[in-house]
């Protein structure tokens, strides 16, 4: 478990130093709320996501303005998500989950990801099974926070496991970070009771665990990485999951 714990935490520096790479995603999931359920966060729980991740990323207030903005132009595409499902370098197992305008563009340049890397895609919904799909909301412990009156608070709305961890952000200070976890079913539930209790959300997403995780050696997570930069790279990527123990 420690050299994929120290590639997970070695993957988590570097991201601190993409945010070239990160806002433009996070900018593309703010359009994509606010064209399908206005650019009202009040009214548009999608868009209100949207922004609480991207200011947890930093992200300025102008980027968010735009992202919003851009949704009423007249100019701009309407997005289509689309998952491409995969095996790379060791037979490491990636989901691909993508927000595209030009469906034939993103298939291509994720074919040949995986291709370059001596793996290939496998037919959608192969490794559907291999991973189970998550409701996460992340925010900081307060003092006054009690967990397992929170627990309790949030059973009814779906909760399945908290959990507290301790973390050190760009600045090397430490922060009590708390997770929570849920069914993705679930997502609209839980949201809606973290706000009702007035808890500051930093992010709220759906992501995908591995069922059966798998370790690899340093050598082979060298391999795994190089091409799932190249993912992560492409504008048209908005997440990627492993099965990396």
């Amino acid at each position: 478990m420690g050299r994929a714990f120290e590639f997970r935490k070695g993957r988590k520096m570097k991201r601190w130093g993409m945010m070239s790479r990160v806002f433009p995603k996070l900018g593309k999931a703010i359009t994509m709320a606010a064209k399908e359920g206005g650019p009202d966060p009040d009214m548009n729980a999608a868009l209100r996501t949207a922004i609480q991740n991207a200011k947890a990323q930093n992200m300025p207030k102008d980027n968010i303005d735009g992202a919003i903005k851009r949704a009423t132009s007249k100019d701009v595409e309407a997005y289509v998500e689309m998952n491409y499902e995969g095996k790379g370098p060791h037979g490491v197992l990636v989901f691909v989950e993508c927000a595209t305008d030009n469906q034939n563009r993103t298939v291509a340049n994720v074919r040949s990801y995986f291709n370059k890397a001596e793996g290939a895609l496998v037919p959608t919904g192969s490794l559907e099974y291999m991973f189970t799909r998550k409701a996460v909301f992340e925010f900081d412990k307060t003092d006054e926070m009690d967990l397992e009156e929170l627990e309790f608070e949030l059973i009814d709305a779906g909760l399945e496991e908290i959990e507290e961890d301790v973390e050190e952000n760009e600045n090397g200070e430490e922060i009590n970070t708390v997770s929570v976890y849920g069914d993705y079913t679930n997502f609209g539930s839980l949201q809606g009771a973290l706000e009702g209790l007035s808890i500051d959300v930093k992010s709220a997403n759906l992501k995908r665990f591995p069922t059966t995780p798998v370790e690899y050696s340093d050598e082979q997570l060298e391999e795994i990485e190089k091409m799932l930069d190249k993912l992560e790279d492409d504008d048209d990527v908005q997440a990627v999951y492993t099965n990396i123990g």
